[in-house]
């Protein structure tokens, strides 16, 4: 894989929040770069399989000019640990979950997306879902701080 181009998912627990803002975020800052990058998100979890975004979700992507309202929330599967590059959970559960699923060959990095970001290292993306909007708004900032930083660190590599 160390000659494939880079790739990475997005993972949260369900892929209706975090993780398709987060894939909407790097894919903005990865376009300004002009990297290319495969890049997806995913879930843990199954309970949303198929389903689209989270409305707050599409409305804060939407008001910084990106539609994800097309996206399906999928699950991960054994294949994306050889299929993607880079694998970053938004929190510490979903984190340990990855590990867990993770084919003990698995060429992938694993970390938190948070961990890309100096002075966050260690730190969860907060989910949204039970909030409100604003919520949603620190999670899409939060989502464009990563990208930000791994636009940077896939610029350098």
């Amino acid at each position: 894989m160390s000659d494939a181009r880079p790739s990475v998912l997005f993972v949260c627990l369900g892929n209706i929040c975090r993780s398709p803002l987060a894939e909407a975020a790097f894919r903005i800052e990865a376009d300004r770069a002009g990297l290319q990058i495969d890049i997806d998100s995913a879930g843990t979890g199954d309970w949303h399989v198929g389903s689209p975004p989270d409305p707050r979700s599409v409305a804060v992507a939407r008001e910084a000019g990106v539609d994800i309202a097309h996206l399906k929330a999928r699950q991960v599967t054994r294949e994306d640990f050889h299929r993607f590059t880079h694998i970053l959970a938004m929190d510490h559960s979903n984190l340990a979950d990855l590990h867990e699923l993770a084919p003990h060959d698995s060429p992938a990095q694993i970390a938190l997306l948070l961990d890309h970001v100096p002075g966050r290292e260690g730190a969860s993306i907060a989910d949204p879902y039970y909030g409100s909007q604003e919520n949603f708004e620190e999670t899409w900032q939060d989502a464009i701080a990563a990208a930000e930083a791994l636009v940077g660190k896939f610029s350098t590599s």
